[in-house]
């Protein structure tokens, strides 16, 4: 990605290949964050419960015997 000088701005211009994967379209807005910059800390911590209860609340419909395995998701 590039960072050109637009008036007294700057823009970001994406390619369309990685606007296409994100699912950007003109007028959405993104953050920006400092790959060196540790993105977790500006989240409050929070117990494994109310983790759970805030992903239930995101009302993402999964299969009824869906289980994350973090092995499984962490093999290599």
């Amino acid at each position: 990605m590039r960072i050109e000088k637009l008036g007294d701005g700057l823009i970001v211009r994406i390619p369309d290949d990685v606007a296409d994967a994100l699912k950007l379209k003109d007028g959405d807005n993104v953050d920006l964050v400092p790959a060196y910059s540790s993105y977790m800390d500006d989240f409050p911590k929070m117990t494994r419960e109310e983790a759970i209860e805030g992903l239930r609340n995101m009302r993402i419909d999964l299969p009824a015997d869906y289980k994350f395995d973090r092995d499984e998701a962490n093999a290599r």
